[in-house]
């Protein structure tokens, strides 16, 4: 059967069974079967979607072993064969996109339309990546500026890192992969992937356009399985020069802990706020705040967590966005009309209704949702939380929003800043000094004005402080992160 029909139905006999496809590594170009598989099933119905290899180390040695090889023959494809291979990929994809974002929408419940919007940033991301493969490139230096100097030419380079091991989430499957393999490939790197249990997929699916594009074998390798015998290997194994990881501040830390010189780019948690000041137009901005707050669950590392509304404008406030709110649609994600459906796994579920029932139990007021159908968490809305409550500082990772009344700028920007996190943070203002003075006292790494921190596009510069990170991505700073700057100086002294 055709690996793309994710569930069929054969006849044997008088009834009907389901039979479900297979999956297969894919290593060294070639699609190797494994050892042992595990059954990926549906978030929102339970259905059983495929049978996932589970890489044996072994198995993860091999894929190594094919990028270790083929990192020289990557690194001397000059610039617009590497360019032409992305644009390959973003032209099949373009072909593809209602297949790849139903991909997304089965294995993820993230709901179908918000699936098609992933998939058109992915398209940006891998073209963003297909034009700065044409543009790497150093710098003069003007020697003779030092004594000494004198008679002397140098110009910088910049050269493939090598073999990176990439380790991506479950909420954006397709985009931050993407935002993984373009920049990688654009500057001429091998990459070891390994993508998320919950999502392979979509990994699958980008590796097969890769293939059609013509990428040389051994310059990606997608390996599935646990952290502890795949993602230990890749972070741990020497050949490797560079771990990117985008997932949990734990994770992460364990990661960077156990890389040793290798170098690391971390994209992690947040518990992102936005800052309501007093003269606002608030039906102007309640709409982007519950976008913000709600889309894909909240299942967003910048998802809206936290709102603080001047006093003046609080009851207002609360009461236009509840009423929006409560005109989200849960349901099927494969529904075009679905806002809101279920949660990754029914743990997760459980961890935030704990955590909301631990804000109601010290005095927080749960004013819409809380509650559970099925494994779908029902948009919530959180009053009167303190700084402590799990729901405020931990990163909740689910459709619960935070909105609390300050009476000032400088204290609402006190309480954004009193976080282990710092990625983006916004304010919404039309005072331009109340602008200035959130830009440079915000410690995270995005102030946005008049807008909520759940904005990116695909080329700017994104990543955090603090818990939230170290390095930047968005393609150009991606392969700055993926290249090493080598100094060339010539001696016309003879």
């Amino acid at each position: 059967m055709n690996w793309r029909d994710e569930v069929t139905m054969k006849k044997e006999g008088n009834t009907m069974k389901t039979t479900v496809e297979k999956k297969k590594l894919y290593i060294n170009g070639e699609w190797v079967e494994a050892k042992s598989y595990a059954t990926l099933t549906s978030p929102y119905s339970g259905e059983a979607l495929a049978e996932i290899p589970v890489a044996a180390e072994e198995e993860v040695e091999r894929a190594i072993a094919a990028a270790y090889e083929a990192r020289k023959a990557i690194a001397s494809l000059p610039a617009y064969k590497r360019a032409e291979i992305l644009e390959k990929v973003v032209a099949e994809l373009q072909e593809r996109a209602e297949e790849a974002a139903r991909i997304i929408a089965l294995e993820a419940a993230k709901p179908i339309t918000t699936a098609k919007g992933e998939i058109a940033r992915t398209i940006q991301t891998y073209k963003f990546a297909a034009e700065e493969a044409k543009r790497i490139h150093g710098e003069t230096i003007p020697l003779d500026a030092a004594p000494g100097g004198e008679n002397r030419v140098a110009f910088t380079v910049r050269e493939p890192i090598g073999v990176i091991g990439a380790i991506t989430p479950f909420n954006f499957p397709m985009n931050l992969v993407a935002h993984k393999l373009g920049p990688a490939i654009a500057s001429g790197n091998t990459v070891v992937l390994k993508p998320a249990s919950q999502t392979p997929l979509s990994a699958y699916f980008i590796a097969e356009l890769f293939e059609q594009a013509g990428l040389p074998k051994g310059a990606l390798n997608v390996v599935t399985g646990s952290g502890r015998t795949v993602g230990d290997k890749i972070v741990t194994d020497p050949r490797l020069s560079m771990i990117t990881f985008t997932g949990s501040p734990e994770v992460g830390i364990g990661i960077r802990n156990k890389a040793g010189l290798k170098r690391v780019t971390l994209e992690l948690g947040s518990n992102s706020a936005v800052i309501v000041d007093e003269q606002v137009d608030i039906d102007r901005i309640i709409p982007r705040c519950v976008f913000g707050a709600f889309s894909f669950q909240g299942q967003v590392c910048i998802s809206l967590q936290r709102i603080y509304v001047h006093e003046k404008r609080y009851d207002e406030f609360v009461e236009k966005f509840i009423a929006a709110a409560k005109q989200l649609k849960v349901g099927d994600p494969l529904d075009p009309n679905t806002d809101v459906s279920a949660l990754i796994t029914p743990k997760d579920v459980n961890r935030a209704l704990a955590w909301i029932e631990e804000a109601k139990q010290d005095g927080a007021k749960v004013v819409l949702g809380g509650e559970r159908n099925g494994n779908i968490l029902l948009p919530t809305v959180i009053l009167d939380a303190q700084p402590t409550m799990k729901v405020s500082c931990q990163e909740v990772f689910a459709p619960i929003v935070l909105i609390n009344r300050v009476r000032s700028i400088e204290e609402a920007i006190e309480l954004v800043n009193d976080s282990r996190y710092g990625l983006q943070a916004g304010v919404y203002t039309d005072n331009v000094h109340v602008a200035w003075e959130a830009a440079e006292k915000l410690h995270v790494g995005g102030v946005l004005i008049n807008d909520i921190p759940t904005f990116r596009v695909d080329h700017m510069p994104y990543g955090g402080v603090k818990e939230s990170g170290t390095g930047r991505e968005g393609i150009r700073y991606a392969i700055e992160e993926m290249t090493e700057l080598k100094l060339v100086i010539f001696n016309r002294n003879r």
